[in-house]
């Protein structure tokens, strides 16, 4: 051990900068939020050296975890918008992927004017979050929104898309497919191009048909891109709460876990802290878990990574 490390000192000093950084930035909050799941704590007892008043939260064991599981409606209905929260996450990168594919299969081709289309398409990704929010809340308003209007102009219903109903989930799906759909198009645009043209001619010369081709050629030569943009996009989707909250705001409709850990944090007469972490960890959990199966998964098909 003493001839490694005197052999590899430089590398662990260029590396501990780093690691300090991570450990006070992410490990240090992550072990206090967890340690607040097990206490009371909340905007009444926490310290507050403003007002010269002590802590006076106390440990509570497992209590938090077993009123959020336990489906409570007080701590926010946990199972059912863990549903909610899977319908969300999995309908947004379902349409992700196929609209990302449908248009990198296109733009993969020599068709003119293709840099320009690219552009195009990459223009929500490149628009902050917020602004496109703000944009589509205002194309999504029941009185004066163009998408009511159009709707409205043809003879057709028009629904309150933000209203207290399913459709303010399916307007914030809408938007978010919007807004992720470039992401996966580049991801999966660089893959289409790095599968060897030879595959596709020795096909053709086999007779294969464009879906066999597409089938047999094309999938699993995205296998390794595609599975790792779909593992991304599941994480960054379950987390997604600009998009929710900016446009449909505290809707119970529109609430998964991420948005109701918020609330219960900054929301209320007396700010929940101990609840609110207790989602955190939550959130943390259902993601490692499913990462671990997934990669697991993975790893049977042959994909190692």
């Amino acid at each position: 051990m003493r001839r490694f490390l005197e052999r590899h000192w430089y590398a662990y000093a260029m590396v501990l900068p780093v690691v300090v950084v991570i450990a006070v930035l992410v490990l240090y909050p992550l072990a206090q939020g967890v340690f607040f799941t097990f206490t009371n704590i909340n905007e009444a007892n926490i310290a507050n050296p403003v007002l010269d008043r002590p802590a006076s939260y106390e440990g509570v064991g497992f209590k938090n975890y077993l009123n959020v599981l336990s489906g409570d409606a007080s701590y926010g209905a946990f199972w059912s918008t863990l549903v909610r929260t899977l319908i969300w996450t999995f309908g947004c990168v379902f349409f992700h992927y196929t609209i990302g594919l449908g248009l990198a299969l296109l733009l993969n081709r020599q068709v003119k004017g293709r840099t320009l289309y690219r552009v195009l398409l990459i223009l929500p990704w490149a628009v902050p979050a917020f602004i496109s929010a703000f944009a589509w809340k205002y194309m999504f308003n029941a009185q004066y929104g163009i998408i009511n209007q159009l709707l409205r102009a043809v003879g057709l219903p028009d629904p309150v898309w933000l209203g207290q109903s399913d459709w303010a989930l399916f307007a914030v799906i809408v938007v978010n497919v919007w807004l992720g759909t470039p992401f996966m198009m580049v991801a999966l645009l660089g893959g289409l191009q790095s599968i060897p043209g030879d595959l596709y001619e020795a096909a053709e010369v086999d007779g294969a048909t464009p879906w066999q081709r597409f089938r047999h050629v094309t999938l699993p030569g995205l296998r390794s891109v595609s599975s790792t943009v779909v593992l991304l996009g599941i994480i960054w989707t379950f987390n997604m709460f600009p998009v929710i909250y900016l446009i449909a705001g505290p809707n119970p409709n529109t609430r998964i876990l991420v948005t109701y850990a918020f609330e219960r944090f900054f929301s209320g007469a007396s700010r929940d802290y101990a609840v609110a972490s207790t989602y955190g960890v939550l959130i943390l959990s259902v993601l490692l878990v499913f990462a671990t199966v997934y990669r697991r998964a993975l790893r049977k098909q042959g994909e190692v990574w």
